[in-house]
């Protein structure tokens, strides 16, 4: 606990499995910040699209 460990991957499984957070970029911007209790493949695929939606 009250460590930080960067992870990119393309993996939704992996990374929702794996992270207490998860911060989504998009064409360099960050679109969302999502706890544990937030995030759903679904939600983060959202933020993953939003800066092309603009």
């Amino acid at each position: 606990q009250g460590k930080t460990i960067l992870m990119i991957s393309s993996e939704m499984e992996e990374l929702m499995g794996m992270s207490d957070r998860i911060v989504v970029l998009s064409e360099g911007n960050m679109t969302g910040e999502l706890s544990k209790d937030e995030f759903t493949q679904e939600v983060i695929m959202t933020y993953a699209s939003a800066a092309r939606d603009k």
